[in-house]
């Protein structure tokens, strides 16, 4: 009911691969964001294809009708941005090898600007363009999501991952609650991502503190429009958290997603942190000033350490209290398994946990979520080892241990924490459902999902 389909599936294959954001689309393969934003500015439909995406992708992806990638699974950039924006995307497609002007899978050869057809509910792409049926949601769903919100109200919330004051607007049509998960390292892409680099490779206190001047102005806006797209309702900030190599194409980490990110960098570059408080507090000075009613948690993010969130809590307090801004909410994200274990303690320093459930799931099992679904999850699958992956559907023997020892190690400590999930595990009903019997107070996933996650979370209730 919620999403595009293909009634029709007998075109010539091109590839299968992992159905990592359902719906479906048809327009010209784009090899490139020159390449997409060239078809969308004459008037076209644009497919991105390449081996894998990062943030430097984004504002191609941003336009394009699809994706398809050759690696990544359902945790990757691809799959969480597609679903984020309602994208049909199919990742970790298998054979696929993007080569310049054409992609090749085996014998088969399709040149850049060939109509092809990407259905994400499926997992397939296809040569051609198919006939797509729009989604056709009833009057009778509005009446059903009414009553599941009767029954969650109070008990469970549903918010929505989103970035922006267009996706934070979409989110609340859909009937989202507030937001879980801001994602501020998608303000630093774009024309912004020279800036950044200015302030990671200055030489100078002079230059850095002109560069970050100038991120300030543009997250003053950025959250000026969510704030406003959200007015009344919880929003929850996080503060950057992207690893250095999606900036810098000279950082080279072995493990960049176990590296210098997250609380990590705020601690070794604690002017970046604070600009992006000074320019949060700012805009909820001006959303007050005109008669707006901003309510903001801020997230740390990474923490394994108490001592970390100490220092970077006071850091943040000291930023709001300088820009005069009170009534703000300072949490963490619990995304790693020795803050799991140690929720008592770090509870001291949090008002609230939010479990990044991606990157715990990736930690707890020690696999990579960009590359190892189509390498290790699906074999896994087939042996019959595992009966989905655990990108999909919560782990609920290691990963839902951890997360349930949390809340309670965290709420014995601090009797009212609350606690929410922004993992994409936070729009999949058989995580909900266990999520709800742990205790948590939201769950937050990207806005196409919300629908979803407010049914799921009444039938969980009702179960319970």
């Amino acid at each position: 009911m919620l999403h595009t389909s293909i009634g029709d599936h007998s075109a010539e294959l091109i590839c299968a691969g992992i159905a990592a954001s359902p719906g479906a689309s048809v327009g010209k393969m784009c090899l490139s964001v020159d390449a997409v934003l060239e078809v969308v500015d004459a008037g076209g439909e644009a497919i991105m294809v390449a081996m894998e995406t990062g943030p430097e992708d984004e504002p191609g992806m941003r336009w394009s009708a699809g994706v398809v990638t050759a690696h990544g699974g359902l945790a990757s950039h691809a799959a969480i941005y597609s679903r984020g924006m309602g994208l049909p995307a199919v990742c970790g497609a298998e054979g696929l090898v993007v080569e310049p002007g054409q992609v090749r899978v085996g014998d088969l050869i399709v040149r850049e600007g060939e109509i092809i057809t990407v259905d994400g509910t499926s997992g397939t792409v296809m040569l051609g363009g198919l006939d797509i049926a729009e989604a056709d949601a009833p009057p009778e769903l509005d009446a059903l999501l009414e009553w599941a919100d009767e029954v969650r109200a109070g008990k469970v919330a549903v918010r929505a991952n989103a970035d922006t004051g267009t996706d934070a607007a979409g989110a609340r049509e859909l009937g989202a609650e507030g937001i879980g998960l801001c994602r501020t390292e998608h303000m630093f892409l774009g024309d912004r991502l020279p800036v950044v680099r200015r302030v990671l490779t200055a030489v100078t206190p002079g230059e850095r503190a002109a560069a970050l001047h100038e991120l300030e102005v543009v997250q003053r806006h950025d959250f000026e429009q969510i704030l406003e797209a959200m007015d009344g309702l919880p929003v929850t900030v996080r503060l950057l958290d992207a690893p250095l190599h999606e900036f810098l194409e000279e950082s080279h980490e072995q493990n960049p997603m176990l590296g210098l990110r997250g609380v990590r960098l705020a601690l070794a570059m604690p002017e970046m942190y604070r600009s992006q408080v000074k320019a949060l507090a700012e805009a909820m000075a001006d959303r007050r000033a005109a008669g707006g009613d901003p309510k903001v948690e801020i997230m740390i993010p990474l923490v394994s350490v108490e001592a970390e969130l100490v220092a970077a809590r006071a850091m943040v307090a000291e930023e709001l209290e300088l820009a005069g801004v009170q009534g703000v909410s300072i949490g963490t994200m619990i995304e790693t398994p020795r803050a799991a274990l140690l929720a008592g303690r770090i509870a001291g320093a949090a008002d609230f946990f939010s479990f990044g459930t991606n990157d715990l799931t990736q930690m707890a099992f020690g696999f990579s979520r960009d590359d190892v679904e189509s390498s290790v999850i699906a074999p896994y699958i087939g042996l019959g080892l595992l009966d989905r992956s655990p990108f999909d559907a919560l782990d609920r023997d290691g990963v839902g241990e951890l997360v349930s020892l949390a809340i309670e190690r965290g709420r014995a400590a601090k009797p009212g924490l609350k606690c929410g999930i922004c993992g994409e595990h936070g729009g999949d009903p058989s995580s909900i459902r266990f999520l709800v019997a742990a205790g948590v107070d939201y769950v937050s996933c990207s806005p196409p999902r919300v629908p979803v996650a407010r049914l799921a979370a009444a039938h969980a209730l009702l179960d319970n």
